[in-house]
């Protein structure tokens, strides 16, 4: 019973942030300072989420084959790469890495 529970307060607090977005006045998000936080805050996330996906295992650090394909893909970017290249490059050097490290 308590997944139902789960899925239930987890549908309603969904309608509700919806609600709350369509509920707040145009003119609020007009205002610079929200359309730069708009325009900042997907990427702040993005990073936050590779970054706890690559270097954490629970809650110890870890410096493993995804850290050396992080890296990979941060130097094809600098090296202006197209996306599927940088992709590409972090893929190989992860499967590399693992494929050498066992």
């Amino acid at each position: 019973m308590n997944i139902w529970i789960a899925i239930g307060v987890t549908a309603v607090g969904c309608y509700a942030a919806k609600l709350i977005g369509l509920l707040v006045p145009a003119g609020a998000l007009e205002r610079p300072m929200v359309r730069r936080l708009a325009a900042l805050l997907p990427v702040a996330l993005l990073a936050a989420l590779t970054a706890q996906q690559t270097f954490a295992d629970g809650r110890t650090l870890v410096l493993d084959a995804k850290a050396a394909g992080l890296a990979a893909a941060a130097l094809a970017l600098v090296l202006r790469a197209p996306f599927l290249v940088v992709v590409a490059v972090a893929v190989v050097v992860t499967a590399g890495l693992r494929a050498l490290t066992g």
